[in-house]
């Protein structure tokens, strides 16, 4: 399915809540939080020169979050922020001054998180991030879990000192789980889905993604003209459309939004116009992206600065996680998760669709971004996939590039 974006809203300026959420201003604050953290680096952009030919384009280059920031996966930015940012309000308030990131390891801002209990719900990662950034800050946390997340994935969540809380259902059961618990216990909900009444932390979350943005674009000798990012609530994507059109404006590039065929939430809201909640159906394996209700935030982000919307199938996914894993002569190896390479599965889709390509105008002039949004946060999930573990495709890659 291919969708061009035909809401009313489209091309409007964004909110100005959003754009402030996404600006300049706001990436400079995220990149300040991150120089405080100790395992802080820049993620790799990966030029993949040899399929950029095979399929016609000028470029095309992947920032790889399969590093950031020890736990695997772009949402490393999003949640841990968000509780840093929490527990410094907090603590601002109780000490009735303005409490700065350099003081996060005070005996004073110690006390305050000490207090604290942060919850959410999660496919996996996001409560990584969570669970990481209550632990960073001595705060308690509490993740909700549906039954199909993978036992790997929730032993990787414990490991930060978590509560665990199994819920039978679906991601958005969970969400709605841990969002009524939440507010039954006093505790702090730091979701990256959004909704009524709810949409500040969410915010706070998506502004922690726009570091990866900034970073691609000082990188990348010139801006792309093209980007596909994957989406689940919609808080990755809408995070890279919005600081793109803030940071580039009328040079912003064409935006796609690529959803799983399977769990469309995003796609099918952008065909009726508004948020829709879709029918839950057979479960697909790009598990970080099986979501059926999209984030409010999100979408109203996305109305205004997406520019088509598509999906793509199961196939799609597992096949560009091999491509990746043994890649054209000259290009580096990727380990990219199940959800991790669905960006570039709907280049590659896009590209053999005749009547997309031409929508979107992609040819030998397109310079295109594309995000690994994990890597195998699921070892072996990934190994059964691809068929090597994630370190024997590192080690044979720097054999090759060797």
């Amino acid at each position: 399915m291919f969708l061009k974006n035909s809401n009313a809203a489209y091309k409007a300026p964004l909110d100005p809540r959003d754009a402030e959420t996404l600006g300049m201003d706001a990436v400079a604050t995220v990149q300040r939080f991150l120089s405080f953290r100790e395992n802080n680096a820049e993620t790799p952009l990966v030029a993949l020169s040899a399929l950029a030919r095979e399929l016609g384009v000028s470029s095309i280059h992947m920032k790889d979050e399969g590093f950031r920031l020890g736990l695997g996966s772009f949402k490393a930015l999003g949640g841990s922020y968000a509780v840093i940012r929490l527990v410094l309000e907090e603590a601002s308030k109780r000490l009735s001054r303005s409490v700065d990131v350099s003081e996060l390891h005070t005996p004073e801002v110690a006390a305050v998180a000490k207090t604290m209990t942060v919850a959410c719900a999660t496919d996996g990662n996001h409560g990584r991030s969570v669970a990481q950034g209550a632990q960073l800050v001595g705060a308690k946390a509490a993740i909700f879990v549906h039954s199909g997340v993978s036992t790997e994935r929730i032993a990787a969540i414990a490991r930060f000192g978590a509560d665990m809380i199994r819920v039978e259902g679906t991601y958005d059961e969970s969400v709605k789980e841990a969002a009524r618990v939440a507010t039954e216990r006093g505790w702090t909900i730091v979701s990256d889905t959004s909704w009524s009444g709810y949409e500040r932390i969410p915010g706070l979350v998506m502004q922690g993604y726009t570091a990866l943005v900034q970073e691609a674009l000082r990188e990348m000798s010139e801006p792309p003209t093209h980007v596909f990012v994957q989406s689940g609530v919609g808080g990755i994507a809408a995070a890279a459309a919005g600081h793109l059109a803030i940071a580039l404006g009328d040079q912003r590039p064409v935006f796609t939004v690529v959803d799983p065929s399977r769990a469309a939430c995003i796609v099918e809201t952008a065909k009726a116009g508004h948020p829709v909640v879709i029918p839950h159906g057979e479960p697909t394996v790009m598990a970080m992206l099986e979501c059926y209700e999209p984030s409010l935030v999100a979408w109203r982000v996305l109305s205004r600065v997406a520019d088509a919307f598509m999906t793509v199938d199961e196939d799609d996914a597992i096949a560009v996680m091999k491509r990746l894993a043994y890649p054209a002569a000259g290009d580096p190896a990727v380990v990219a998760g199940e959800s991790g390479g669905v960006g570039l599965a709907g280049l590659i889709r896009a590209i053999s669709d005749p009547v997309s390509k031409a929508a979107l105008e992609l040819g030998p002039r397109s310079r295109v971004l594309v995000i690994n949004t994990e890597g195998a946060t699921d070892p072996a999930k990934y190994e059964e996939i691809v068929g090597q573990a994630p370190d024997d495709v590192l080690k044979q890659n720097a054999k090759v590039m060797a």
